[in-house]
């Protein structure tokens, strides 16, 4: 047993005694490359949205995080690597093309930051590079609860996927000036009208 399965265990098993709810896993394909791209309101919604799904998750995370001393070695453990936030960071460009053209799941937070307000925000485009670079699949994610988690959360925690999204389904019109900006702000649309989970 991997350390990240062994983890993603225990925390299931914390999730499911907190009353989490989790609907639309059929829409996960079970292969190939896919971004998963989340909503963020809270440091845990990565650890919620990887538990929710039955493939192993890499995210992309600030740079800031892997300079704690014990935490930066469980994040690097799980799978996690640093982006410098505010730069074009090739090094993590890179590492996320790898990961989706060796068929992997990539986590993303496509806002960038933390909702202060909860309410789902722009998209980056950055997203839409990686989609198209990779040919991979976009999963919208929408994960609500994780704010205070094990204060305020119990039985409050929910994850909804909803239908993959692929470059082709996302065709640009006509005119339009910025391309990856237009299927980034599609794609959070999506996010945005996924229902809440019964």
């Amino acid at each position: 047993m991997t350390f990240y399965s062994f983890a993603k265990g225990i925390f299931r098993l914390q999730f499911r005694l907190m009353g989490w709810k989790v609907q639309g896993v059929e829409n996960m394909p079970c292969e190939g490359p896919v971004i998963l791209a989340i909503n963020h309101v809270s440091m845990w919604d990565p650890v919620v949205a990887a538990c929710s799904v039955p493939r192993h998750v890499s995210f992309m995370a600030k740079e800031e995080l892997f300079s704690l001393p014990i935490l930066g070695k469980i994040f690097s453990r799980l799978g996690a690597f640093p982006v410098k936030r505010g730069h074009g960071d090739m090094n993590a460009i890179r590492q996320s093309l790898a990961i989706l053209k060796g068929g992997g799941v990539l986590g993303l937070f496509p806002e960038g930051t933390r909702s202060k307000t909860g309410e789902i925000q722009k998209g980056m485009p950055g997203m839409v590079l990686l989609m198209e670079k990779s040919q991979a699949s976009v999963v919208p994610v929408k994960v609500r609860g994780t704010k205070h988690m094990f204060t305020k959360g119990w039985g409050k925690i929910t994850i909804v996927l909803g239908q993959p999204l692929t470059a082709q389904m996302l065709k640009v019109p006509e005119g339009v000036e910025n391309r990856r900006e237009w299927i980034a702000d599609r794609i959070m649309q999506a996010m945005i009208e996924l229902p809440e989970a019964k």
